[in-house]
């Protein structure tokens, strides 16, 4: 069937309704959203090229690629002709490079191997290579690698870590995301065990207020053997510094925690609830506020209060956000 033919209605006796006309077809074809591309893999001819050049970038994107779309055997082949493809001695870059790609191909113990093939210089090369270490070792969850390149890495200077950035991951808009070696030694440290060594490092930083709260807050949190009296300090002053640093949402979570540490440890917890409550009513968290009065006989009423508050989205503490105010609040006082 050519197309649809539109037929006036007739009335009864065969006449046409009015003088009604077929509707006219649109002249121009109504305007359709561009198709996105998928994003396919290579295929098998391109991929093949690949594999018998000898052009490690091209590589490195392939071993991406190849990632990305989960396909193991291809992966398989190019770490086979990395580990061949640039035998020793090789310049920096190249190692790099090497490195680069075998750890885009999951293959972070043998881009130690090439690692291991080259000794770095002194000063930036030695930091680039041990950086380039400390990344390989952290991609095959080799926590001693990793904690002996970022020991090297500070050359008898712990402290020095915290000033120095170590990728993490690619962020979506192309940024890249990093964490200070300081903090990414001090989690290598404790999952290998050694719990003192790891706060002894976090407490080694110097930056104050929300970094220094954080890493308190580590240090307590590591530290599981610690009387509950050291780690309560630990937890006040890490509050000192959320509190200089008007960081409200830490403080309470700093808070909790004390309260929890303390009360498995089996001991009164009711002086951090109390700080919690106070500055839960300062910092409008509801929440909060009910799930500390709610079992308490003596303050029904108000956790009454609160939960309908909660049920309400536009009341305030509720989940509907609260419009920002023309002229700012003060900060609320420290708990």
């Amino acid at each position: 069937m050519a197309g649809l033919l539109l037929v006036p209605a007739l009335l009864p006796g065969g006449s046409a309704l009015g003088s009604a006309q077929p509707f006219p077809l649109p002249v121009e074809p109504l305007p359709l959203e561009p198709l996105q591309a998928v994003p396919m893999a290579m295929t098998d001819e391109a991929f093949a090229a690949v594999l018998a050049g000898d052009e490690l970038p091209a590589f490195e994107q392939a071993c991406q690629e190849s990632a990305r779309f989960d396909l193991p055997e291809r992966l398989r082949q190019m770490r086979e002709r990395l580990l061949e493809l640039r035998p020793a001695p090789q310049p920096f870059d190249v190692v790099i490079t090497n490195a680069n790609a075998l750890i885009s191909c999951r293959a972070p113990e043998a881009a130690l191997t090439v690692l291991d093939r080259y000794g770095p210089a002194a000063g930036t090369e030695r930091q680039q290579w041990l950086i380039q270490q400390w990344r390989a070792a952290n991609a095959g969850l080799n926590h001693r690698r990793a904690a002996e390149a970022l020991r090297r890495l500070a050359a008898g200077d712990l402290a020095s870590l915290e000033f120095t950035p170590l990728p993490m991951r690619r962020q979506e808009d192309g940024s890249l995301e990093t964490r200070p070696a300081l903090d990414v030694l001090a989690d290598h440290l404790a999952v290998q065990g050694h719990q003192q060594e790891a706060a002894a490092l976090l407490l080694a930083g110097r930056l104050p207020g929300r970094v220094a709260a954080q890493r308190l807050q580590r240090a307590a949190l590591v530290l599981e053997t610690m009387p509950i009296a050291e780690r309560n300090r630990l937890l006040d002053m890490a509050l000192d510094q959320a509190a200089a640093a008007a960081a409200w949402g830490l403080a309470a979570e700093l808070l909790d925690l004390q309260a929890s540490l303390q009360q498995a440890a089996g001991t009164d917890s009711s002086a951090s609830e109390a700080r919690r409550l106070r500055l839960s009513q300062r910092i409008d968290d509801a929440y909060a506020e009910w799930l500390l009065r709610r079992n308490d006989p003596a303050e029904r009423v108000r956790a009454e209060q609160l939960e309908r508050a909660l049920r309400s989205p536009r009341s305030g503490g509720g989940h509907t956000p609260t419009p920002s105010p023309a002229v700012p609040l003060p900060s609320p006082p420290a708990p």
